[in-house]
């Protein structure tokens, strides 16, 4: 039975997104209500997986080699909060696009494409099942973060693509190498395999690849850029899904690349060790000094990806030193982190989905005092604000005291680290207190404090039914999650569950000394929010946005590098061919054909967006309103003459992108090869 479900689960949402779609063609709502439908059903499905499931399937033949999917204790929990996670924003869905008709036949078809999808990369039975639903995902997601089409919506969506698209390229050239090496990239052969082949260079720079790709997913420094961007412009329940669960795609791919192929490999713990690290510090800070409420939310996420990745290298670095103790409270620890957090941002964000529905402004200071007399939003806030601080007796305590626990017993157990591995503990410590100063500076300035304008104060104290019966039942019953999973009883059980180890029930989560490791971040936390952000982040009693604009790595390195650097090496070895007579003519004829083909694809692949646009996508048109509609084939091709703009703007930015990852990666392997 548990092999059928797990089938269902990735057939049925990717089969009800054409459904929703042909219900949405005739009658709009029917096409949101068809996918609330479907998302539930895929819950149900979820929930009896839960219970009922365990062992192997396959769809055979399928894409070659067919694609394969395993139950087991982590991935039947997982399926479970996804399919959740769905649930919940597609009925919050039902009002908070009550106001916004555009695009949403849209934002529906992909939801359910990507949930589907979502669901196969959990269920994966190996690196190559998890690449091809991973890739999928990255394309129908890319929608919701181009949803409202605004500027700044379109710049931050194809960032989001461009990382996507090089992930991609990168983490294929991981698997392929993996696969040449290893002879297999079936999880459950792939440790042994690899033990076998004793080609550890090869080995180790096909993890480094795989790290990458999935990385780029999971907003992992250097590759994070697209994430403070995306969420403050998509909709709040694609930005939950975004934060909750789609960058645990990327780290599932992570996880299971640490724990088959790089169990106990040193080199590749301390690489994800010191990724980790800088992604913890950078997310917290960020979000500590932003002044958009979904920016602090998206920079915090990075910031909880971070503590999942110290966890990550924890385990592998205790298994090469041959520690089971350490590793016992690592591996349950980041489990438990992944789905805390995603259960803490699917609260959180729908949360501030209200604020976005009701005045659709994100500054603090235009949201200040916005849910003073909100009870239901404000209690919800809180648990959720309460469960990713770590505060004793909600569920972001127990996963990173285990965290804290792996740390310091990789102190004790990894000689020749000790002394780094102090230093990662207190920077654990100051990251958790900088969590909970920002979520402190959050939850004060929208549910406490009063705003400066007096008028608009009054206006916010008068929208007292801020959201419907559904909406608050959703978010409500999200949040009180965050409080029901921080009960030892139930999260120690959870994770025995998902790690097979019985041991951690007997975990002593409120021991003197992880109380003592929890006061101390939350210590620092308050002393951050009161000697910083009240004192220097705060003026005149308004928020400021004291980040200096110049540190943005894709504006400093990224996009310098592509519309500069490049240009000029390819120029260089222009002037090398046409100093030659004899390569002259061979250049021409090259470059010719280069931007033939190149001028093809753009104008193939902006033909095909008009296209969808005018048939499948098309607007319908509003009865009692007469007005003459150009023909389809003349919008096409007005269109596609208007897509041949600057490449930042539009797809052909986006070949130029998979071109250079595609050289990237090749002469990356051509050193590794040839070394």
């Amino acid at each position: 039975m548990g092999n059928r479900i797990a089938i269902l689960l990735v057939t049925i949402p990717m089969a009800g997104a054409f459904a929703a779609c042909l219900a949405g063609r005739r009658r709009e709502r029917a096409g949101e209500l068809a996918a609330a439908a479907v998302s539930c059903l895929t819950l149900l499905l979820g929930i009896l997986l839960f219970f009922f499931g365990e062992g192997t399937c396959e769809i055979p033949v399928l894409l070659g080699a067919g694609l394969h999917f395993q139950v087991d204790g982590f991935r039947r929990v997982y399926a479970l909060v996804t399919a959740l996670m769905w649930a919940a924003t597609s009925l919050f869905s039902l009002e908070y696009f009550r106001e916004e008709r555009e695009h949403l036949l849209r934002y529906d078809f992909f939801l359910l494409l990507t949930l589907g999808a979502t669901e196969g990369v959990m269920l994966s039975a190996d690196l190559m099942t998890s690449f091809i639903f991973f890739e999928i995902l990255s394309f129908t997601s890319f929608t919701w973060v181009i949803h409202e089409q605004t500027a700044e919506a379109i710049r931050a969506g194809y960032t989001y693509l461009f990382i996507a698209v090089i992930g991609g390229l990168v983490l294929l050239m991981g698997l392929l190498l993996l696969q040449n090496s290893a002879g297999t990239l079936r999880f459950d052969d792939l440790r042994e395999a690899v033990e076998k082949a004793g080609s550890s260079r090869r080995v180790f720079a096909a993890a480094v690849l795989i790290l990458l790709g999935f990385g780029a997913k999971a907003g992992m420094f250097p590759l994070h850029v697209w994430l403070p961007k995306a969420h403050p412009v998509a909709p709040s329940p694609g930005s939950a899904l975004l934060s909750g669960i789609l960058t645990k795609v990327g780290i599932y791919g992570i996880l299971m690349t640490s724990l088959t192929a790089m169990a106990g490999v040193r080199s590749y713990g301390l690489l994800v060790l010191c990724l980790g690290v800088i992604t913890m510090v950078l997310g917290a800070v960020l979000a500590l000094f932003s002044v958009n409420l979904k920016r602090t939310l998206a920079c915090s996420s990075m910031s909880q990806i971070g503590f999942i990745l110290t966890g990550v290298a924890m385990h592998v670095l205790l298994g090469a030193y041959g520690s089971g103790e350490g590793a016992v409270t690592a591996l349950p620890g980041l489990m438990l982190h992944m789905v805390n957090h995603s259960v803490i941002k699917l609260a959180l964000f729908m949360a501030a989905g209200v604020v976005v529905m009701r005045i659709h402004e994100l500054d603090l200071n235009r949201i200040r005092g916005f849910g003073r007399n909100k009870h239901f939003l404000k209690i919800s806030f809180a648990l959720g604000a309460l469960g990713i601080s770590g505060v004793p007796l909600f569920n972001g305590y127990l996963s990173k005291t285990l965290l804290h626990e792996g740390i310091v017993e990789g102190i004790h157990e990894c000689p020749g680290l000790t002394v780094p591995l102090q230093v990662v503990e207190w920077v654990f410590l100051i990251s958790g207190g900088i969590t909970f100063a920002y979520m402190l500076k959050l939850f004060l300035c929208v549910f406490v404090e009063k705003n400066r304008d007096a008028a608009l104060q009054a206006r916010y104290d008068a929208d007292l039914p801020c959201m419907n019966v559904l909406s608050t039942a959703v978010i409500l019953g999200s949040a009180l999650l965050c409080a029901l999973l921080g009960q030892p009883f139930i999260t120690l059980r959870l994770a025995a569950v998902m790690t097979g180890e019985e041991e951690i029930v007997h975990f002593a989560a409120f021991s003197l000394t992880n109380l003592k490791g929890s006061g101390i971040s939350l210590g620092i936390g308050a002393l951050v929010y009161l000697l910083f952000v009240r004192r220097v982040l705060m003026r005149d009693q308004r928020y400021l946005d004291l980040w200096p604009k110049g540190l943005d790595l894709e504006n400093v390195v990224y996009r310098p590098v592509l519309t500069r650097v490049l240009p000029g090496v390819f120029g260089r070895i222009a002037r090398l061919f046409g100093e030659n007579l004899l390569l002259r003519p061979l250049a021409k004829g090259l470059l010719f054909c280069a931007a033939f083909l190149g001028r093809v694809l753009v104008t193939s692949m902006d033909a095909l967006v008009v296209f969808l646009n005018r048939t499948l996508f098309r607007p319908r048109r509003i009865k009692g309103i007469d007005e003459k509609h150009p023909g389809m084939w003349r919008v096409l091709r007005e269109e596609v003459t208007i897509g041949a703009r600057p490449l930042s703007q539009n797809l052909s930015f986006a070949l130029m992108m998979t071109c250079l990852g595609i050289l990237v990666v090749l002469g990356t392997l051509a050193a590794l090869l040839l070394r």
